[in-house]
């Protein structure tokens, strides 16, 4: 058996090194690791520019058990922030979910706000300054451990 491993990869037009330290404190994650296309081998057939070097090629943020990338857009390329993505994020503490939902609004827009519903203790929507959506969603009561 095969096993596999997913994870959101979020793209910005030059503020990703700025996003990673967003999520590494509003998550509470950790940088494994920060590459910026300058940082990777020359090629004479296609120089970059300083602001091209100073782009984040790829950064690795670990949140709890799991994993976001990030990059940003190589310059010039057409780059619209949506919604076509969303990170799901199920923290099991309540204070845990406000404390994240409230560092993701900050400079954000609140779309649900944190509220108690049929299927969870505590669940909201929030998107960010960056323009990512995020569901804040406290998992029904859990077996003991």
């Amino acid at each position: 058996m095969m096993s596999i491993s997913l994870n959101p990869y979020l793209f910005f037009d030059g503020n990703a090194r700025e996003a990673v330290h967003f999520y590494e404190k509003a998550l509470g994650g950790k940088v494994m690791g920060i590459m910026t296309y300058g940082e990777g081998p020359d090629n004479p057939d296609y120089p970059l520019s300083d602001d091209m070097k100073n782009r984040i090629m790829h950064a690795h943020l670990k949140v709890g058990e799991g994993d976001l990338m990030f990059s940003d857009t190589y310059e010039g390329m057409p780059y619209q922030p949506g919604n076509s993505i969303q990170i799901a994020i199920q923290p099991k503490e309540e204070a845990r979910a406000k404390e994240i939902f409230a560092a993701l609004e900050d400079g954000g827009q609140v779309v649900i706000p944190l509220h108690k519903t049929d299927f969870s203790p505590l669940y909201g929507m929030v998107t960010d300054k960056f323009g990512v959506s995020f569901n804040v969603n406290v998992p029904m009561d859990q077996p003991e451990e």
